[in-house]
């Protein structure tokens, strides 16, 4: 089952078209990525999505029930993550999400029992001062707890790991893909080896269109790069392999970014690994690495962008 749907959904601001005819659908305990650049219409899409902006055309169902504009309805389905959460900065973590709990009707035993449950996830269980003292990691790790106090069957992320640091980024990843064991995560984001990292998948929107939508590993089998890349240990053994692989009429480039690793292409992708192998045995050459190329994200937007 697919608990978002977003069909031909159009919105202008005067003049300016944002979405033009945008389409996905997001399967049910998933990580569905939404990526495009900075201004590409993946924040007015997801307000959309939350009733908070409305659509020019289209429509949107969220676990079989039509979003309407200025309406809440579908809002109990979702728990949302704004990209900059703002808190009571005088407020410690457990009461804050106690307030939450407050306002949505929870039960105060069931609150509590959440509350630490949720901290527990999201590592701030032993952060027990003022959420003014915390860093952005931390109010993005409340942020996601607050928006699963819920339950939700959909968690909406607006750019959850924009301005962090890369242990802080770690972090946020590492929860999102934990979580989906219970719900189902939409996460935005401009940073493509973000979402190459957890998602199941993805919809690429660039000039107001999805250019690109589906599961990911299928995206990529799909545009696999004929060829393999063989790092090596020294100069001396690329060097060696180069010379006896070129007889071979293959092609070899060392990657201007690591003068120890070759991209190695052939024209027959069957008998090019076992050549390979074989010159390495040969020679007692043994590599750091050697895998088939694989494109990445950022390879496949590029593409894309530069069309």
């Amino acid at each position: 089952m697919n608990i978002l749907e977003v069909n031909e959904v159009k919105k202008a601001f005067g003049k300016q078209i944002i979405l033009d005819g945008v389409n996905f659908h997001v399967p049910e305990h998933t990580v569905f990525g939404f990526l495009g650049q900075n201004g590409a219409g993946k924040t007015t899409t997801m307000k959309i999505i939350l009733g908070l902006l409305q659509a020019d055309q289209g429509s949107v169902m969220v676990n079989g029930e039509k979003v309407t504009y200025g309406q809440t309805d579908t809002n109990r389905f979702i728990g949302y993550l704004p990209d900059v959460p703002e808190y009571y900065g005088y407020m410690k973590p457990s009461e804050y999400l106690a307030l939450c709990g407050e306002i949505t009707g929870m039960k105060k035993n069931e609150c509590k029992q959440k509350t630490q449950e949720l901290l527990n996830l999201v590592g701030l269980e032993k952060a027990n001062k003022k959420i003014a003292g915390f860093s952005r990691g931390m109010k993005q790790r409340l942020g996601i707890a607050q928006a699963l106090l819920n339950d939700p069957k959909l968690l909406i992320c607006d750019e959850p790991t924009s301005a962090l640091d890369p242990i802080g980024r770690k972090e946020i990843l590492d929860i999102l893909y934990r979580v989906k064991e219970k719900t189902t995560v939409v996460f935005s984001t401009h940073i493509l080896s973000d979402a190459d990292r957890i998602c199941d998948n993805i919809a690429l929107i660039h000039q107001g269109k999805i250019q690109m939508q589906g599961d990911l590993a299928t995206i990529k089998a799909n545009h696999m790069k004929e060829g393999l890349e063989i790092e090596f240990a020294k100069i001396e053994d690329l060097k060696r392999f180069q010379d006896e692989m070129n007889d071979l009429s293959n092609i070899c480039k060392v990657k201007e970014d690591n003068p120890l690793t070759i991209e190695l292409k052939g024209s027959n992708m069957n008998k090019l690994p076992k050549d390979s192998l074989q010159i390495l045995a040969k020679n007692e050459i043994v590599p750091v690495k050697f895998m088939r190329l694989e494109p990445t994200l950022e390879d496949l937007f590029l593409e894309i962008v530069k069309e």
